[in-house]
């Protein structure tokens, strides 16, 4: 058990300025997504769904959000649209999170949203037995990415996790004191 609560503890963001260049294989990703797979999900909806981008693929992602965020947002933040290039090209690997809402809705959305984010937190705190690390971007971009992958009428982009190989990191997580946050009913 001390795994699990060391993994849980120590997980942490890591950005792609950390990031080394170095490819992820496959396998890995695949067990990282199989993970994901095992998140708890109210009436077996598993409303998660990943449009995994590597390679070249995650360089043309990173043009198209450029492109979007200069039409939609502001075209003259030049460093904003480097920036959007840059991580995408400094990512190992860049996972969509996206929500494949019941259709039946079976259960209140917010419940699929939690399930997805339950998903994504098991693909976080399995990173660092990779030596990877990563974090989720949630940028107005992300209503944009059924202009560049195929979405279904039901499932709507969360997010874009961003994965990559890293030097270890300072482990220690600051978190508040769980006292300031809990109370004790008897």
């Amino acid at each position: 058990m001390s795994n699990i609560n060391e993994a849980i503890r120590t997980r942490r963001s890591v950005y792609p300025p950390q990031f080394i260049d170095k490819p992820i294989p496959e396998e890995i990703l695949k067990a990282l997504v199989t993970n994901a797979n095992h998140a708890p999900t109210h009436k077996l909806t598993e409303p998660w769904r990943f449009k995994v981008f590597t390679g070249n693929a995650k360089v043309k992602l990173g043009a198209f959000l450029a492109e979007k965020f200069k039409e939609k947002f502001d075209g003259s933040n030049t460093a904003k649209i480097k920036k959007i290039k840059a991580n995408c090209e400094a990512a190992g690997a860049v996972i969509a999170i996206v929500m494949h809402r019941d259709v039946d809705q079976r259960v209140p959305e917010w419940e699929e949203v939690a399930a997805v984010s339950m998903a994504v937190q098991n693909i976080w705190i399995a990173l660092d037995q990779y030596e990877l690390g990563g974090y989720w971007s949630s940028p107005p971009l992300k209503d944009y990415l059924g202009e560049h992958v195929n979405l279904a009428t039901n499932e709507s982009c969360l997010g874009f996790f961003y994965i990559g190989h890293c030097e270890p990191l300072d482990k220690v997580v600051k978190k508040g004191p769980i006292e300031d946050k809990l109370e004790w009913f008897s």
